[in-house]
């Protein structure tokens, strides 16, 4: 086996790309998503996700590729290790650079190892735990981060002696429903009267809601939506991650996975949320808005989603990363799993007791989470 590091998503191309997706992938999985982000700049020179991709080929026939970014700092990831960044500093130690398997600001869990049709995940797993701290030695890596991991891959990621972390997300299931109003029989009767008030406020404001998928997506309302995005990283930490570029050309290769919904009143827009979206799940991804409206952002990025999961026979919403407003509307708590292998062996017992401590508060949270549900006692999930 060879472990080889193309250090493009474009100089990989499409159809060599293609060759390790299955029809279930996920949009993030997808050539066209990764590409977007380079021809975009929103990765690469200047942004601190320099891509360097691992491939792995048995006897010259690919069997494993890893989408991976060389990391300059720890923003855009999701998996906050903030705290270890500074451990490594103060004992005048280099963190940075260090690689990550993951998708660039995109906290969903997914399919990170994509592999050929007869490949094997144990035996690619194998191969990366001994190829490792070469790389790592050779690369002057802090170690190899892979976050977000699909439940599938869980089983065999824990068979290595990597560090695992977990976290809480928050997502709905779709049980056949017909209506909205199917799911909110499901609640208790208080907190189904709270969700039909939230909706009734933003109705009775005449405020409306347009779904535009792929390529019906108009770009006046792309370019809104734009604006809206970069309006709500600007009240909290500065200009957006992504550039225009990057929506617009996922418009042009992968319309079909896009889900635009527009509030508008008189006509005149007020919010926007951009969705991806497959057979299986409908993930809320961004959000904005142009004048503050009370349950508006509910209304925009949960409800819309909701009606659009039932309406089109979608099993699963994954509405992103944190929200603990979640859970009263609905959105059943969900772990999740990254791993790491760490190349100074000095800190292996640090990051394994803060793992430990984290993994025990996570536990704790979901045992409140699942209590703290608003659906009657005699539902299960």
């Amino acid at each position: 086996m060879q472990l080889h590091l193309p250090p493009s998503t474009l100089k990989l191309g499409p159809s060599h790309w293609q060759q390790y997706l299955c029809a279930k992938s996920d949009p993030f999985s997808q050539y066209a998503f990764h590409a977007a982000l380079e021809h975009s700049g929103s990765v690469g020179e200047g942004s601190g996700w320099q891509p360097l991709h691992l491939e792995i080929k048995d006897d010259d026939r690919p069997i494993a590729l890893i989408p991976s970014y060389v990391k300059t700092h720890s923003w855009g990831e999701y998996v906050f290790d903030f705290e270890w960044a500074n451990a490594y500093q103060r004992n005048g130690l280099e963190y940075y650079p260090k690689l990550i398997s993951a998708v660039p600001f995109t906290p969903c869990a997914g399919p990170r190892i994509l592999l050929t049709e007869d490949a094997d995940l144990a035996k690619v797993l194998a191969f990366l735990v001994q190829q490792l701290p070469y790389l790592c030695a050779q690369l002057k890596f802090s170690g190899w981060h892979w976050l977000f991991a699909q439940k599938p891959d869980w089983q065999a990621a824990q068979e290595q002696l990597w560090h695992q972390r977990t976290g809480c997300q928050y997502h709905w299931y779709n049980h056949d429903y017909s209506h909205f109003s199917d799911f909110t029989a499901r609640l208790t009767s208080r907190k189904r009267k709270s969700i039909n008030k939230e909706r009734r406020v933003i109705a009775e404001q005449g405020i409306n809601f347009t779904w535009q998928q792929g390529d019906d997506i108009n770009p006046t309302a792309l370019k809104g939506f734009y604006a809206c995005y970069q309006s709500t990283y600007l009240k909290r930490r500065g200009q957006g991650y992504l550039t225009y570029e990057f929506f617009t050309e996922l418009l042009t290769k992968m319309p079909e996975k896009l889900l635009l919904v527009t509030a508008s009143k008189d006509e005149s827009p007020l919010a926007y949320a951009l969705f991806f979206v497959d057979s299986e799940t409908l993930y809320g991804r961004y959000w904005g808005c142009l004048e503050e409206v009370e349950f508006l952002h509910f209304e925009t990025c949960y409800y819309q989603g909701i009606d659009y999961c039932i309406a089109n026979g979608i099993p699963h919403f994954d509405a992103g990363a944190q929200g603990e407003h979640k859970l009263a509307r609905g959105f059943v708590p969900q772990l999740t799993h990254s791993y790491y292998y760490l190349a100074h062996p000095g800190f292996n017992d640090a990051i394994k007791n803060f793992c430990a401590a984290e993994s025990q508060q996570i536990d704790h949270y979901m045992q409140w989470a699942q209590t703290a549900l608003p659906y009657k006692s005699d539902e299960h999930f």
